[in-house]
């Protein structure tokens, strides 16, 4: 006869209100950026012939580019400076994964459970030293993108805001190799975010289903399902 063993778990919070919307709001901005950027880069439709003079389609993906490109480098500055200051418990945990990437003994225990050899390792932070690795590394990769993408706005509109940093984004214009380098860096990083995005959705797909502690939804509810020791 067999027996059932039930696992008793505890909710416990994975992340604040603050940390699930500046996800979601980040993942709205990223869709966004890549559509109309792949249209500045390549035109891929025109409005249809009419005799209105005012059918810029492109001028108005150029909009919505700069748009969207300025709330991602509002939700980018915010969200650094929230994982800082925050006392949220929550964003201690986040904080405290510093500890575990710099653990040896953590690294090898989670490649060990990647690789189906090993249980997960008992972590002190949120995020096991790979996430926190590779997180750090697309925030990264997010403020190239806006300084280069703040490069190409000063080229572009020389009153106002683009007038202001038009002399500060020069030299840093120059470090990069020239305008026309900054686009190629540009694009690059932006296909670095594309690639990311797929297996950042597998890794927390294989997280959820062999964790069995709610990694998929937490983003949504914010709550993940710890045994009770």
């Amino acid at each position: 006869m067999l027996k059932e063993s039930a696992e008793i778990r505890e909710t416990e919070t994975e992340f604040t209100g603050v940390t699930r919307a500046i996800h979601w709001a980040r993942a709205l901005a990223i869709a966004a950026l890549t559509i109309t950027g792949f249209y500045i880069g390549a035109v891929f439709v025109s409005p249809s012939i009419s005799s209105e003079p005012n059918l810029f389609l492109n001028a108005r993906m150029r909009m919505w580019h700069e748009i969207f490109g300025f709330a991602l480098i509002a939700i980018t500055l915010f969200k650094i400076y929230y994982f800082f200051v925050s006392k949220n418990k929550a964003e201690k945990l986040e904080r405290a994964s510093l500890g575990d990437a710099l653990s040896p003994k953590t690294w090898i225990a989670q490649i060990k459970y990647y690789l189906l050899v090993g249980k997960h390792p008992n972590l002190k932070g949120a995020y096991n030293p790979l996430q926190f690795v590779a997180y750090s590394g697309l925030y990264a990769v997010f403020f190239l993108l806006c300084l280069t993408g703040l490069i190409l706005y000063a080229h572009v509109y020389h009153d106002g805001l683009g007038g202001l940093i038009y002399g500060v984004m020069r030299p840093i214009e120059a470090l990069f190799g020239g305008l026309a380098n900054v686009r190629i860096i540009h694009r690059v990083l932006m296909w670095v975010v594309l690639i990311f995005l797929p297996i950042h959705v597998y890794m927390v797909i294989f997280n959820s289903l062999r964790g069995k502690e709610g990694a998929l939804d937490s983003i949504l509810s914010g709550l993940k399902f710890k045994k009770k020791h």
